[in-house]
């Protein structure tokens, strides 16, 4: 293993697990930040070469799984074969240990605590920016090495589905829906969560109901010998929902393996599942998430949760509460009582669709402020 010179001096003081000069200095290109003539690729190549000489392994093939292209270079002008190591280390990836489960669980709770103040937060005025802050503030708090990234997507911004935030104001009626992903001990999240401002309107309430209902068909099918194909078929198809093509709508409907990367085995998506599919088993981690706009024409639900599949079945450990749609800010309160939660975000369609209709109204008498002496 090589790393900058004094982190690998700190691994071989504090990490003696890895075994004596088993962590050494040396240093790559940077990305390509280094000037080719610096010769930093062919160091590394000279490095890995010697490994391979000591060991007796020069004339076979070097599985790589993901590396500058200098340094492929360096490595091939070596005499060395490379061969990719990819689809290899995806393989050995694909079962989680239960120390890896249990990693990736506490991840989740840490997501967990990000949507409860998330939720406590949420209200007209506050922007799409200061939400992705305020999530990265309590990961970070709890101990996160890294948050890869935050999706928020607000109001009119829902359908399509953009996957990057802005620093949009939400407003009153509004949909939000957010994807937290971070790392804690190398082990990631793909968490979706989607509430409402305030209020609802029932093409908002409908669209959750319904990506909800076809999330939980793939949940509820999910168990060991199963195959992704099995699962995607429970899916609306593309053309269903607006997109021409299952490109067109990748990762709308979709499921992907969760582990070291954001991207593991096994991949659930129409585009590829049904004539590739891969058999489900005991000990995979994966998230399942799904899209349906509304038939507003601009607002969306979007739900994503994480499971393990288990001896018959699966269990889900994203925990923030989801099997409704959730609604956030403060509750407003009228002369009747509560304001509904459902309702139009216009509040002369509300009135409308109460049967009260404005021009019906009488004119309540109005008072003068004079007393005239008639009172009784």
């Amino acid at each position: 293993m090589w790393d900058f010179g004094s982190a690998a001096r700190h691994h071989q003081l504090y990490s003696p697990w890895l075994g004596n000069n088993r962590s050494r200095a040396g240093i790559s290109t940077q990305r390509g930040a280094m000037l080719p003539e610096a010769g930093r690729a062919e160091d590394v190549a000279r490095k890995i070469r010697l490994e391979l000489e000591e060991r007796g392994l020069l004339n076979e093939p070097l599985g790589v799984d993901v590396i500058e292209l200098p340094v492929l270079f360096a490595l091939q002008a070596e005499g060395i074969k490379v061969v990719d190591g990819q689809q290899l280390m995806q393989q050995a990836r694909v079962l989680k240990t239960q120390d890896e489960i249990t990693l990736l669980a506490t991840a989740c709770m840490m997501v967990d605590a990000a949507y409860d103040e998330l939720y406590r937060a949420l209200r007209p005025g506050i922007r799409e920016n200061e939400c992705v802050g305020l999530v990265n503030k309590v990961l970070y708090d709890l101990g996160s090495e890294h948050v890869e990234g935050v999706n928020a997507i607000s109001g009119e911004r829902c359908s399509p589905h953009p996957h990057v935030y802005t620093d949009r104001a939400l407003r009153p009626g509004d949909p939000a829906y957010f994807d937290i992903l971070h790392s804690y001990n190398g082990y990631r999240t793909c968490y979706y969560r989607t509430f409402v401002i305030g209020s609802a309107s029932q093409a908002q309430v409908d669209a959750y109901k319904y990506c909800r209902e076809i999330l939980d068909r793939a949940i509820n099918a999910i168990k060991p010998g199963v195959t992704t194909a099995d699962v995607v078929k429970l899916w609306p198809k593309a053309e269903d929902f607006g997109f021409p093509n299952e490109e067109a709508a990748f990762a709308l409907q979709y499921g992907h393996g969760v582990g070291l990367s954001i991207w593991e085995k096994p991949i659930f998506s129409r585009l590829v599942s049904l004539d590739h599919p891969e058999v489900i088993e005991e000990g995979m981690v994966f998230a399942l998430e799904t899209f349906w706009p509304a038939r507003d024409g601009w607002s969306a639900a979007r739900i994503e949760e994480q499971l393990i599949v288990t001896k018959d079945g699966c269990e889900v450990i994203t925990r923030f509460p989801a099997e409704q749609l959730l609604v956030a800010g403060v509750r407003y309160y009228t002369v009747t009582g509560p304001l509904s939660t459902t309702r139009e975000t216009q509040s002369n369609l509300n009135v409308q669709a109460n049967g009260h209709h404005p021009q019906s109204v009488t004119a309540p008498g109005v008072g003068t402020g004079v007393d005239n002496g008639n009172r009784q």
